[in-house]
């Protein structure tokens, strides 16, 4: 892009070598120094980079234990459940009930009740821990548009100034031509670095809006699947109701290993958001460093915005130049009446000229005695203005008509606005409004952004842990259940035999 927002940096796929002189500057390298599956599992040495497919599979395998527990859970439990299957089919059941299997029915209860109050602490953490994290990212990514809108109103409204200059006039009295193109070509500039600014936070905006809102209503749906499933897991089991167990089961196999996947998500997701923020407190330090982060703000093109920033100061002097040019040559001069437009009557004191806020080479400078500046001159002009009569001479004493005062009102507050967003420019040019964004993030809400994040993934792995072992004890329990209703039943059975055979 040819405005104020470039300079994105396009690094190698490759893990880059260390750091050198006049090399890119490596972000959060201590951090990052994982094992990367795609080299061997290799350490990745390339620091923050989301252009890096290394540094991405560095981040995803933060996350591959709770994968393979997905999968190891997936595999084993239904190979268990198929063993179940065959040998209920299969095989003939014996009941014998002795104190160990008293002891398994009591114990197996009390674990039972144990796993899923662990799986309802899980759903409540975890619906917690979303609901906090989705407002944190959201305030993130308000203040991240917030800034974009505030950067690209100002540079739209240093663009309308300098519009106005070019336009202005006093008394006939213009900005010179080669001026007026300079304008221009700098209006251009920042009307497209604006454009390309808006377009592209609203579009990223709008995308990141449209995940957040679809895993806030995943983990909504897991939450309550899973305080759903604990609560009826413990209340078939413990009625003995085993068909429903049973479909019960075969529904938690599923959600059990998709939780652990989702868990993995989120542990990935925290190392990558912890990456990023460490990434942006050491740019903080080195924004004039090339860096993987230009590519979530890129800093300024420093020729770009030192151009905006000199034509501005440039453009506030010439119209200076211009508002004294007409005190000093029309206003504060005595003319015959006979010296034609020139002449309408001025007397009275002489005007006092307007203060450059700048010196031939743009530095800022100190007002002169009996010069005004840019805030009190509307004022203090005023009081030189006179009154006109129908032809438009002066009527009254005075060296300003109304309506050369209205043109040089509206010459400084150009003036006065072009001045007033000079330090925006310099902001810009020296990566200041930058390193304040990310400066911001990193203390405000990074903090919380890592710290609920951590909720969910904990809440995740909570309740997968709780349900994965209420699952086991569903059957468990189940099973003891039955073999000890049937051993009451068949004792009952030989009781009333015995009494009916002492009886005959």
């Amino acid at each position: 892009m040819d405005g104020i927002l470039t300079g994105i940096v396009h690094l190698e796929a490759s893990p880059p070598a260390p750091l050198a002189e006049n090399s890119s500057l490596i972000l959060a390298a201590s951090r990052t120094h994982r094992h990367d599956p795609l080299d061997n599992f290799k350490r990745y040495g390339g620091g923050w980079n989301i252009t890096n497919e290394h540094y991405w599979a560095s981040v995803g395998f933060t996350g591959a234990p709770y994968f393979a527990i997905a999968g190891v859970w997936f595999i084993g439990f239904g190979l268990v459940l198929l063993v179940l299957l065959c040998y209920h089919c299969c095989c003939k059941r014996r009941v014998k009930l002795d104190e160990l299997h008293e002891k398994a029915y009591t114990i197996s209860l009390i674990l039972l009740i144990l796993f899923t109050c662990a799986g309802i602490a899980g759903s409540i953490l975890l619906y917690v821990g979303q609901d906090k994290f989705h407002r944190n990212i959201s305030h993130t990514l308000d203040y991240v548009v917030d800034q974009s809108e505030f950067t690209v109103q100002n540079l739209r409204n240093v663009s309308g100034y300098l519009d106005l200059a070019k336009t202005m006039g006093i008394d006939q009295v213009f900005l010179p031509v080669s001026d007026q193109q300079n304008i221009d070509d700098l209006n251009r500039k920042l009307n497209r670095a604006a454009n390309d600014l808006e377009s592209k936070t609203k579009e990223n905006s709008r995308t990141i809006r449209d995940v957040l809102d679809n895993v806030r209503f995943t983990l909504i749906v897991v939450a309550a699947a899973m305080l759903v499933l604990a609560f009826l897991g413990l209340l078939f089991s413990i009625f003995g109701l085993k068909t429903l167990v049973y479909f019960l089961v075969l529904g938690a196999w599923f959600l059990v290993a998709g939780t652990f996947i989702l868990c993995g998500v989120f542990v990935l997701l925290n190392s990558a958001v912890g990456d990023t923020c460490v990434a942006m407190k050491e740019w903080v330090a080195h924004p004039y460093e090339d860096t993987a982060l230009d590519h979530i703000l890129p800093c300024v093109d420093v020729a770009t915005a030192e151009q905006s920033l000199n034509q501005s100061k440039t453009v506030t002097s010439k119209v200076v130049t211009v508002v004294n040019k007409v005190l000093s040559t029309v206003a504060n001069s005595n003319f015959p009446p006979n010296a034609g437009p020139l002449y309408y009557n001025q007397s009275g004191p002489l005007v006092p000229t307007l203060c450059d806020p700048y010196t031939g080479r743009l530095d800022d400078r100190q007002c002169n005695a009996g010069e005004v500046n840019l805030t009190n001159a509307p004022q203090v002009w005023k009081n030189y203005t006179c009154t006109v009569s129908s032809s438009g001479i002066c009527a009254t004493t005075g060296r300003i008509t109304p309506d050369i005062y209205k043109q040089l009102i509206v010459a400084v507050n150009i003036s006065y606005g072009l001045y007033h967003y000079t330090p925006f420019l310099v902001n810009l040019e020296d990566c200041t409004f930058v390193r304040e964004t990310f400066g911001t993030i990193t203390v405000d809400y990074c903090p919380g952004l890592r710290q609920h994040l951590r909720w969910v993934y904990i809440g995740l792995a909570l309740v997968s842990t709780g349900i994965m072992l209420s699952i086991i004890f569903w059957v468990v329990y189940s099973k003891q259940r039955r073999r000890r209703d049937e051993y009451i039943k068949q004792h009952a059975d030989g009781q009333y035999m015995a009494r009916e055979n002492n009886k005959s």
